[in-house]
């Protein structure tokens, strides 16, 4: 082969690859990367300081983002692990946690949650814009002290990005990476869908017809089939049979747990809700599965008697509600009980209890008859998946793969130091509309359309633990590693 051949062949793999990147970007989504592009100091909202990502990054933190606080949950993960040998790099414990030396900032964009709302609202791109935002967020340097205040540039990037977020994941994995390669970065991207897929196909048999898999998840995500399509791909790649899967699109179990008082009021009298109810809709249960339901009285909000007129308003009360409708749904076609069950949703394992409690009240119904009709629907000992501890492996091999594990002599002389940020309404924005609570009202959060990068209707500020909630601190405590992390920065 001539060389003229062959410099013909390599341009024209070059042009191939390029379109191929090209196509791979969504078009809503061609705006904001040129924007980025063109803001290459990184001070303007939505863009990057490139000259902060040059160079040797090892010793820049990991970035994690969610749409609240539910990616915690993998955070604590992230912080706890040790499933590797720190020098050898071998998959063995050594008792120093895997990520000792790295330090992390976490993102949850809490103004514009739940996620899993948008795709059915009709804005699945507007959800991809939002996803890739949160990466720009993490890979600039841009942030305020206070929603009010001017923007400071004292953020560092962050070396790796973890969406510790499903329908993120489901949605923006392939979005971020296509950006990333568009503005000419490489930063490993790792998600929790096929983290959680891989987990099991681990625990899947090899021979014989595996029990059923239910995935508890947002609309979104199950609107997506991400779990589904990645199951499928992992028990083909381990050689092992395809379990039945049984999907349930949960409308408000995250922002129930986050107490967003879209789904909880947490003052009385109920006329007082300061925002709309978004929670399901009960008015279509008939008696029968009202008694399936037996929902909580002290966690509804209306006349019982009167389905149409309730609304759910606890934790306890939206995970029977879902675990209901998943044992409803797969009770349709008769199959192999329920043995596994994803969290397909980074908020819900911290409201594993729950969720535990209503399959068990389900499972042990009694009808009028006296018989027990959704008995065999799961086994009494159920295997929760939380794909978090996956997904820091898959984070491990990552960074060891590309040589951005922190060097041990830095991480033996500096403790690392966690930041935490949340996204805020910005009141000063152009056009902005609030609710009474001082959220984005929701009529306006799902009507924004893509492309509007000359509105920034919210900022990202630190999170500290005077700025949760009450009830959402509780659930940051039940994270040990994580509080200890936030607390002790305050």
């Amino acid at each position: 082969m001539g060389k003229r051949t062959l410099c013909l062949l390599v341009c024209l793999t070059v042009v191939v690859r390029v379109l191929a990147d090209e196509a791979a970007l969504h078009p809503a989504l061609q705006p904001l990367v040129k924007h980025v592009l063109s803001h290459r100091d990184g001070k303007a909202a939505w863009s990057l300081d490139f000259a902060a990502l040059e160079g040797d990054r090892s010793s820049l933190p990991i970035g994690v983002f969610d749409s609240g606080i539910g990616g915690l949950t993998v955070l604590e993960a992230l912080l706890t692990l040790d499933a590797f040998n720190n020098q050898s790099l071998q998959p063995k414990p050594d008792g120093v946690p895997d990520f000792a030396g790295e330090r992390f900032i976490y993102f949850g964009d809490q103004a514009n949650m739940p996620y899993g709302n948008y795709p059915s609202r009709g804005k699945e791109a507007f959800l991809k814009e939002l996803v890739v935002k949160d990466a720009v967020f993490l890979l600039g340097r841009r942030y305020r002290p206070v929603a009010s205040a001017g923007p400071r540039f004292d953020k560092p990037p962050v070396k790796a990005i973890v969406i510790a977020c499903n329908t993120a994941t489901a949605y923006g994995i392939e979005d971020i990476r296509a950006t990333l390669k568009a503005w000419g970065l490489d930063v490993p991207v790792i998600g929790v869908v096929e983290a959680g897929a891989r987990a099991v196909a681990e625990r899947l048999p090899r021979e014989g017809q595996p029990k059923t898999v239910a995935v508890l998840a947002t609309m979104g995500t199950c609107a997506s089939n991400a779990y589904p399509k990645a199951l499928a791909r992992a028990a083909g790649l381990a050689g092992k049979p395809l379990p039945r899967i049984v999907q349930q699109g949960s409308v408000g179990l995250a922002g129930a747990i986050e107490n967003n008082p879209a789904f909880i009021v947490q003052q009385e009298p109920a006329s007082k809700r300061p925002v709309p109810y978004q929670g399901p809709a009960l008015s279509g249960l008939d008696a029968t599965w009202l008694a399936v339901c037996d929902f909580d009285r002290n966690g509804m909000i209306g006349d019982m008697d009167k389905p149409g007129t309730c609304h759910l308003n606890s934790v306890r009360n939206y995970a029977r509600f879902d675990v209901s409708s998943l044992v409803k749904n797969a009770a349709v076609e008769a199959g192999p009980p329920v043995a596994m069950v994803v969290m397909g949703c980074t908020h819900f394992p911290l409201a594993q209890r729950e969720i535990t409690e209503a399959f068990d009240r389900v499972r042990n119904y009694q009808s009028p008859d006296g018989g027990h009709p959704f008995k065999n629907t799961s086994v009494e000992k159920l295997e929760f998946i939380n794909p978090a501890e996956f997904t820091a492996r898959d984070l491990f091999r990552a960074l060891a793969g590309s040589g951005l594990r922190t060097r041990l002599s830095h991480a033996e002389t500096v403790r690392p130091r966690s930041t935490f940020f949340i996204s805020a309404p910005n009141p000063s924005a152009n056009a902005v509309k609030l609710g009474a609570d001082g959220s984005l009202d929701a009529d306006y959060k799902y009507s924004r359309n893509t492309g509007r990068l000359d509105v920034e209707d919210t900022t990202a500020v630190p999170m500290t633990e005077s700025s949760l909630p009450g009830s959402s601190a509780a659930l940051v405590k039940s994270l040990p590693a994580v509080w200890a992390e936030l607390h002790g920065r305050q």
